[in-house]
């Protein structure tokens, strides 16, 4: 397992930039890619429900596959994986084990688990698709960002991808028809740095109490 980096966390998020060359000689452990995957975890999600799922790709064919779906990006070679970030439109059925696996832990009663239970297998299940989409979305933008930070601290790279053919993937993949294909996220050790970029100042992107 490779020395694990731990900077403090205004290190971690002023380093992390999208990387877009890698060093193909390098291969992240597969102890270590479960670490930076069970990091990820613990983003928020709504009502603690995680409908994320994800697809490492790093087997060296596989990577050429998804090499033409993902428009040909050079990084899809390179990297040590490529990280399919999926939302689960069935992810309230995990209601029941998620909220068992809370009162075991003491984090609620038998009655509070049994009203979560309730909300997953009725409110969340009676969704309009559209709806879940939308709660699937934000909760692979929230993992997905931890997962690059996770991979920042310990000295890797990434980038997130949204430019990718997701019918084309979710057929070569053989992706079940119930996930939705949310993102790929290209991770490994940089062989360049990524480009530096700018961010509007605050007073563009922030209001107090109106708009």
């Amino acid at each position: 397992m490779s020395t694990v980096i731990k900077p403090d966390f205004q290190t971690v998020i002023q380093e992390r930039h999208s990387v877009r060359q890698y060093d193909p000689s390098v291969k992240i452990p597969r102890e270590e890619m479960e670490a930076i995957l069970k990091d990820a975890t613990l983003a928020p999600s709504s009502s603690n429900l995680q409908p994320w799922r994800f697809l490492v790709i790093d087997d060296a064919e596989l990577l050429k596959k998804l090499h033409p779906i993902a428009n040909n990006q050079e990084h899809v070679l390179q990297a040590s994986a490529v990280i399919a970030v999926l939302g689960d439109l069935k992810w309230y059925e995990k209601g029941e084990k998620i909220y068992s696996m809370s009162e075991e832990a003491g984090y609620m009663t038998e009655e509070v688990k049994q009203r979560f239970i309730y909300a997953a297998e009725n409110i969340y299940a009676g969704m309009d698709n559209d709806v879940k989409e939308s709660i699937i979305d934000v909760d692979a933008g929230l993992i997905s960002m931890q997962l690059m930070l996770s991979a920042r601290s310990r000295g890797y790279d990434t980038v997130p991808m949204g430019g990718y053919n997701k019918v084309k993937f979710v057929e070569e993949f053989h992706i079940p028809s119930h996930y939705r294909s949310v993102m790929l996220i290209a991770i490994g050790k940089a062989a360049a740095p990524g480009r530096p970029t700018v961010r509007l100042p605050l007073e563009d992107v922030a209001f107090w109490n109106e708009i």
